[in-house]
């Protein structure tokens, strides 16, 4: 059976899944309720001098029927007293001795002022501090937050404020809003960081009121940029997740945030060498209870696939991220259809044409007639209408006109295989290219 336990940077817990400070860790009564639904951890909601929060706060994108894609928040950190927020801590603490509990931090940036709370937090119970250098609205205005994690000096400075009086591991919550996040993971290492936690949310305005002409959320007439994340920032946060990772000069535990609602992104995340995940959307989204699938999910697949525990797949992806200089230019697939399960949608010929290297063909129809009228066709039926009458005819008899690829056109994109709406229909295939392999780098210096 698949074991669980973490340690994290020195800091155990029962498994790696941890909740995102934010509105889901906002009091000691949430933070209980999530440890008893099965989460190992969680970061309590950025702590500091108490701020007055506005109405509204959050907007979304939703796509193709899922709500909340991604979700922006104009929220700041803690609107409670500290004294409140870290009585809380100690009371939790002392009822879930066995689970992490992370102070978020941030205030201004004085010394003794981190000092002062670095102590306060450690003295009520704290197993670790998460410095909050990514938060990038509202407070990034006021000195702190990204307005720290943007300048490698700064955080490489208040890390060592702290260091000079933490007792517990330290964590640096990096900002996605910078050219090289690597930057300011390398100043983190240097001012004496334990770990690292990335990403923070990506700055936004999610869209606007085609009525009021107001970006969303509206805050009587006006809005502001505000932190984007859910599942639309994934890729982001693997692909920032992965330089920090691969960095030799970094070379810290990472705590993996972005995106993450299930057990299958959690695994991805520390196949890119992460060491807990933490969330904070899926869990405002559809409640504490989404950790019990997790943890399932994730422990099933670890015995499907015979890891015992975290550290026995904990970075496996990361030697397969390579520069794209050194890809095999001589790696060939190619498109196969299943006509066996083709129905007719021609969504695969449509993408093929005008979006890729029109090697898919309708044989017995001349491809400019056909072109134009699909054409014609698509002014008064959106792509999700055709999609939606698509997947209706799913299990229908097949049509007798199935698409065919010219293989020795095809260039292997994956698109067509992207778009088919009937799985394994598409499968993309690989061919003896008649070469032996060979990157870019070593064909230029041949």
């Amino acid at each position: 059976m698949a074991d669980l336990t973490t340690n994290f940077a020195g800091i155990r817990c029962p498994n790696p899944f941890w909740l995102a400070s934010g509105p889901p860790t906002n009091c000691g009564e949430q933070v209980m309720r999530a440890f008893d639904a099965g989460w190992g951890g969680a970061v309590w909601k950025t702590i500091g001098e108490p701020i007055v929060n506005v109405s509204s706060r959050y907007s979304s994108v939703d796509w193709n029927g899922q709500r909340m894609m991604g979700l922006n928040n104009i929220e700041l950190i803690t609107d409670r007293p500290i004294e409140v927020n870290l009585r809380e801590i100690a009371e939790v603490k002392k009822r879930y001795p066995k689970h992490a509990v992370i102070a978020s931090l941030m205030v201004d940036s004085k010394r003794e002022v981190w000092h002062d709370i670095v102590k306060r937090s450690e003295d009520a119970g704290a197993d670790g501090l998460e410095l909050n250098f990514g938060c990038p609205h509202g407070m990034s205005e006021r000195g702190m937050g990204s307005a720290v994690g943007q300048v490698p000096e700064y955080a490489c400075m208040i890390t060592e404020w702290v260091k000079e009086v933490a007792r517990t591991p330290v964590l640096i919550k990096l900002t996605p809003n910078i050219t090289d996040i690597r930057a300011v993971a390398r100043a983190s290492r240097r001012g004496g960081a334990d770990a690292l936690s990335a990403i923070n949310t990506i700055n936004s305005i999610t869209g606007i009121d085609l009525d009021t002409f107001t970006p969303r959320p509206n805050v009587g007439g006006y809005s502001a940029h505000g932190g984007y994340c859910g599942p639309a920032v994934k890729p982001i946060a693997l692909h920032l997740v992965q330089q920090i990772a691969s960095d030799p000069e970094v070379g810290l535990p990472i705590s993996g945030i972005g995106g993450v609602s299930g057990w299958r992104d959690a695994a991805e995340f520390i196949l890119l060498g992460c060491g807990t995940v933490q969330v904070c959307t899926a869990a405002m989204h559809y409640g504490y209870r989404i950790v019990e699938d997790m943890a399932d999910g994730l422990s099933n697949w670890m015995d499907e696939k015979g890891f015992r525990t975290i550290e026995d797949f904990r970075g496996l992806s990361l030697p397969k991220v390579t520069e794209w200089k050194h890809l095999d230019l001589n790696y060939k697939i190619v498109a196969r259809i299943n006509r066996d399960t083709c129905i007719g949608c021609d969504l695969c010929y449509i993408a093929c044409w005008d979006g890729a290297h029109q090697c898919i063909h309708l044989d017995g129809h001349a491809l400019p007639a056909a072109i134009e009228a699909r054409s014609r066709a698509s002014v008064t039926t959106t792509p999700i209408a055709k999609l939606d009458s698509v997947q209706a005819t799913i299990g229908a008899t097949p049509p007798a006109r199935i698409p065919r690829v010219d293989e020795d056109e095809c260039v292997g994109c994956n698109l067509c295989w992207l778009v088919c709406p009937v799985e394994n229909c598409i499968t993309m295939e690989q061919v003896d290219a008649g070469r032996p392999p060979e990157s870019w780098e070593q064909r230029t210096h041949a």
